[in-house]
């Protein structure tokens, strides 16, 4: 069986730019749900949840 993909572990600086787009939401929306994407895998979620997450 594979093991599931997951991001590094994040550091505060990145976390915090990654929740400032998120908050904005004035970025554009590739870079929206980039940001998205990479808090909710570094959160531990699955690759279900995430996909249902950002509609994917």
């Amino acid at each position: 069986m594979t093991q599931p993909v997951r991001v590094r572990r994040l550091t505060e600086p990145e976390g915090q730019k990654l929740q400032r787009i998120v908050r904005r939401g004035t970025t554009s929306t590739v870079r929206y749900r980039r940001a998205m994407i990479l808090l909710a895998s570094a959160g531990g979620n699955t690759v279900p949840v995430i996909a249902r997450l950002v509609q994917a």
